[in-house]
């Protein structure tokens, strides 16, 4: 996730409605941070994997999981 999304505070003075849309996008923006992330991850080789350390079965999980779960 990238640093905007994952630390930006909704202000306190918004009215519930905003704060609700605000919170939406957010989560939409996260979920569509993992789509991508996870589509990445699929196409990389076992030598690459192996460089970050993940085992292929590792990344496989991963990249089987729904965007909207962590």
């Amino acid at each position: 996730m990238s640093a905007r999304t994952a630390t930006l505070a909704l202000p306190a003075h918004l009215p519930p409605l905003s704060r609700a849309l605000v919170a939406l996008g957010l989560a939409v923006a996260r979920w569509d941070e993992r789509r991508r992330s996870r589509h990445a991850l699929a196409r990389l080789d076992g030598h690459i994997l192996n460089d970050i350390g993940l085992t292929p079965e590792r990344a496989r999980d991963e990249v089987e999981k729904p965007f909207w779960r962590d």
